[in-house]
């Protein structure tokens, strides 16, 4: 059983706490609908489960399966099964897709894949996620627009077949057609054996792919779970009755590190000048 276990954490990120005593617990199985009020956490707690060097955990402890995986860093917890999609996936110049691919892939296995299995699988998932093979060649991310990012992510997704899935608003920025062909991707992944974690503004994701629960962050912390119906009500009627029916007051807005990082493996920053 792969269970994912947040108890009690809080979480900072450059000097501002931003989580305060945030526990959830994610089965096996699980699609899970995570929704909150802008501002008030929730990719922060993506960040803080895949282990972000941008957000540090105050208090509190993660685990799966029973494990400790506080002391991993990103890339340690990635081979464990967890993967991470980003709201704003970076560029990372300089590093072919394809290379940054196989090395990916191979980081999962005990030994290095064979050309033609990799081939035969980047093959395949470019054509599932839509896009052309020939961007295999470019530079990670670099020149793509934000529809080609998000359907990138999908791809990484499909290519390592992680145990559970963060996925921070993958569908912004995508048309009809992608955001159907998308959903339809989570969806065969889920029922492949994939847990899911969903971050969405749009509830027309959370019906194509049929979540089972919703956890709603206010003010750093999961106020409100429930089943796949809490997400349609607050899809029609917004967050206000919560505050009328629960008590939740909305105070908290959250403040994000204005540099964009993906761990140990690459970050981007500006380049120094020529010479030094």
């Amino acid at each position: 059983m792969n269970t994912l276990t947040i108890e009690n954490i809080s979480v900072e990120a450059e000097g501002n706490s931003i989580l305060e005593d945030c526990s959830l617990k994610v089965n096996e199985g699980d699609c899970i609908a995570l929704l909150g009020p802008n501002g008030h956490g929730k990719s922060t707690l993506l960040n803080a489960i895949m282990g972000s060097p941008r957000y540090k955990v105050t208090k509190g402890k993660i685990s799966l399966n029973g494990e400790d995986i506080l002391p991993l860093d990103a890339s340690e917890r990635s081979k464990k099964g967890i993967f991470m999609a980003f709201q704003n996936p970076p560029d990372v110049p300089g590093v072919v897709t394809m290379d940054f691919y196989r090395a990916a892939m191979n980081a999962h296995e005990e030994k290095p894949i064979s050309l033609l299995r990799f081939y035969t699988a980047i093959n395949k998932a470019y054509d599932e996620v839509g896009l052309d093979s020939s961007m295999a060649s470019r530079h990670l991310n670099e020149g793509y627009s934000g529809g080609e990012k998000k359907r990138n992510e999908i791809l990484q997704m499909l290519l390592l077949k992680p145990k559970i899935a963060l996925l921070d608003e993958i569908d912004s920025g995508l048309d009809v057609d992608a955001l159907n062909e998308i959903g339809n991707l989570i969806k065969k992944l889920h029922e492949e054996g994939t847990t899911f974690l969903i971050v969405s503004h749009y509830d027309k994701l959370y019906d194509m792919v049929e979540v089972n629960r919703t956890a709603v962050v206010v003010n750093g912390r999961i106020a409100k779970e429930s089943d796949g119906q809490l997400a349609k009500r607050i899809s029609r009627e917004g967050y206000s009755f919560l505050e009328k029916e629960y008590g939740i007051k909305l105070e908290k807005k959250e403040k994000k590190p204005s540099d964009v990082s993906i761990g140990v493996c690459a970050v981007r920053q500006p380049l120094p000048p020529q010479g030094k």
